[in-house]
């Protein structure tokens, strides 16, 4: 029988379904479901920007009628998608904000009694930033990817109609203006003063719009520019890729419609009729407080009641996990910030994805060096939207003395690791592993962990790793560390998994019991999927929490009977990748930074890593357990690629939120901070 897959860009516009439902929930506090509203929309953008320009180009090279019918089925769902998204926010949020206190202006006119304000506020707040463009002049003009614009039909003094785009300044001037019960969006309040931009005229027509563009990035394997200046060049190019999406309010006349068609070159993009508003992911920016409307506060638990020692030598005695957000995030910048001061540290090795905009984490880094350690630090320039403030900090950190190593294109540093050599009898190595970036802003909502250890063997390892990435080269045959620790993508990640399913399905051939538990946000690679179709056709239980893309297909006789997927979308972005293993009642735990994707597997430096303190695998195991039973939250997907609620006769578990409850009993000290969704 031919392996089943589901499509990537199906399964992962089923994901963003699913968080549109949670937006439907009548139990989710109101700016929350507002929240998922507004995460669905940023999630759609950035699929026009990055798997539409990928399915057009697939339908340009296989000019077939399978890629057609896809692209055909993605557009019928995200079109089916935006129907329900307009129902919930005008039939079921909008009245909901009434019943708060709130009027949000949504396909609705200004009220007489605010048109003074209006105008005293658009002449001090916003007259400043515009800038009017004549759509038939000379003048070289070029919209801007993903910006809102303002068409305006306007009628001069002898007749003639002018058309001119009008750029709406969100990023200077706030999205949303509040005035008492009412909130204004800020195109229309440029709307209700158009007439000031055009003075003796007539303006017969206004329409808003936005054009999304193809976010990848055009990079050579080799060059010989610095990375960081080609990357550069490229982002200010990216802007003004090709269009995939042109977004037009309904209304508009056809010849003003193909004016701009034609004026931008968008004939092969999608031209599709949206509502009035758009970039509708900043709805969480309303401008909304007060008891009851959003999640109540789960203050952040310590895992180090003993704050008087230091985390260094405290690692010497034993490991430490933190588990992000339910855990403070303090004890992984005490690391750094350790590291940066201590005599007795002289080498400080870290890995940087996506790092925060002020990130305290590069600033310890920084302050390292110039305390006179050497540091060395590899940032991954290529992490897509964040390229810009990735280099930034680059740049700062090696003007302050920090060694910085930049990856090739070719090969993607996804890893999140960290290293410290310092003067110590016994152990001169102290290493950090996680899940998830080294970011302390998105350690306060996405759900990962994070072990600290100071077990030599694997740090040794550790080592080796970060001297094989200062090279700047692809492994190939001839790169052979002998990692026994850790799983390391282009190394031996992919065999070392492979295996442990194998062991499983020996394991089961032979009577013994055999299971499998893998949570990852992504599951697309078909060497994976078919190992795990072999592993259920052996009589290997297979449980996957996937949150996003699911390629493999549960259920199916002859090939994935005994597999059982769910997804879990709640308060918190659900990303680590975890992988237990039976073993024969002997369980072994891994967790690591990557997802079964062919990008992660084939084309990036992942890092997957053992737990292997008995009471932190016992605590993490309850933790997955946990989430397994989630039968409030979680979904199941089906055969047909659905998502299924849990119904079962069990007790009602929400795991996010019994996960938290079980580690703040597990410790006595809670911190004051709030780390809040």
């Amino acid at each position: 029988m031919n392996s089943v897959f589901f499509d990537r860009d199906l399964s992962w516009l089923s994901f963003n379904g699913r968080v549109l439902a949670e937006a439907a929930r009548e139990t989710v506090p109101l700016f929350e479901r507002i929240r998922f509203l507004s995460i669905y929309s940023s999630n759609l953008d950035e699929f026009y920007r990055v798997r539409v320009p990928a399915m057009m180009a697939l339908q340009r090279i296989n000019k077939g009628d399978l890629s057609d019918s896809l692209i055909a089925e993605a557009t019928n769902t995200i079109n089916r998608q935006q129907e329900y998204f307009g129902y919930l926010l005008q039939k079921e949020i909008l009245p909901e904000l009434q019943k708060a206190g709130y009027h949000l202006l949504y396909n609705e006119p200004i009220p007489e009694q605010l048109h003074a304000d209006t105008i005293e506020y658009f002449y001090t707040q916003v007259a400043g930033f515009l800038q009017p463009f004549l759509l038939s002049g000379k003048e070289d003009f070029f919209p801007e990817n993903n910006l809102l614009y303002l068409t305006a039909a306007v009628q001069s003094t002898d007749g003639d109609e002018e058309l001119y785009m009008i750029n709406i300044p969100y990023n200077q001037v706030p999205r949303f203006w509040k005035v008492g019960q009412y909130i204004v969006f800020l195109e229309d309040v440029i709307k209700h003063n158009l007439s000031c931009l055009f003075p003796g005229k007539v303006v017969k027509g206004s329409w808003n719009l936005k054009i999304t563009r193809d976010a990848e990035l055009d990079l050579e394997d080799e060059y010989e520019e610095d990375i960081a200046e080609k990357i550069e060049k490229q982002l200010a190019k990216r802007d003004k890729g090709f269009a995939t999406r042109f977004l037009y309010e309904p209304g508009i006349p056809l010849r003003h419609l193909q004016h701009i068609v034609d004026r931008f070159n968008l004939r092969k993009a999608s031209v599709v009729e949206g509502g009035r508003h758009h970039n509708l992911k900043d709805l969480a920016a309303l401008p909304l407080s007060g008891a009851g409307i959003s999640y109540p506060a789960w203050p952040a638990a310590s895992v180090r009641p003993d704050h008087s020692m230091r985390l260094l030598e405290q690692l010497s005695e034993g490991d430490l996990m933190i588990h992000a957000p339910y855990q403070s995030y303090s004890t992984v910048l005490r690391f750094f910030n350790e590291a940066a001061i201590d005599p007795s540290v002289k080498e400080v090795y870290t890995t940087l994805y996506r790092v925060a905009s002020d990130s305290r984490i590069a600033q310890a880094l920084i302050s390292a060096a110039k305390n006179g350690k050497a540091v060395t630090v590899l940032v991954e320039l290529k992490a897509r939207f964040d390229e810009a403030n990735n280099i930034r900090w680059a740049k700062k950190m090696k003007a302050a003395g920090v060694k910085i190593i930049y990856s090739i294109n070719a090969l993607k540093v996804h890893a999140k690791i960290a290293l410290i050599k310092r003067e110590h009898p016994t152990h001169p190595y102290a290493g950090l592993l996680a899940t998830g970036n080294l970011n302390e802003s998105t350690a306060r909502f996405y759900t990962d962990h994070i072990l600290l250890t100071a077990f030599q063997p694997m740090l040794q390892e550790m080592e080796l790793l970060f001297g094989f990435l200062s090279k700047r080269k692809k492994p190939d045959a001839a790169d052979q560390i002998p990692f026994k620790h850790l799983l390391v993508a282009q190394f031996n990640l992919q065999s070392a998994f492979l295996g442990l399913i194998d062991r499983e399905i020996l394991h089961a051939k032979q009577g013994r019991p055999a299971s499998i538990l893998i949570k990852m946000n992504n599951l697309e690679e078909e060497v994976m999927i078919r190992k795990l179709y072999e592993a259920s056709n052996a009589g290997v239980e297979v449980r996957l929490i996937v949150r996003g893309i699911c390629r493999l297909v549960p259920g199916i006789e002859g090939q994935s009977s005994n597999i059982s997927v769910k997804r879990i979308v709640d308060r918190y972005l659900e990303h680590g990748r975890v992988f237990v293993f039976h073993n024969d009642g002997q369980p072994e735990l891994f967790l690591g930074s990557a997802d079964w994707m062919n990008r992660n597997i084939y084309r990036r430096i992942e890092v997957c890593f053992p737990v292997y303190d008995p009471a932190l695998k016992e605590q993490f195991l309850h933790i997955v357990s946990l989430q397994w039973q989630d039968n409030v939250q979680a979904v199941w997907i089906d055969a047909t690629q659905s998502n299924k609620p849990v119904k079962d006769d069990q007790p009602p578990v929400r795991s996010q939120e019994a996960i938290y409850q079980w580690l703040s009993d597990q410790t006595q000290t809670v911190l004051p901070e709030k780390m809040e969704a």
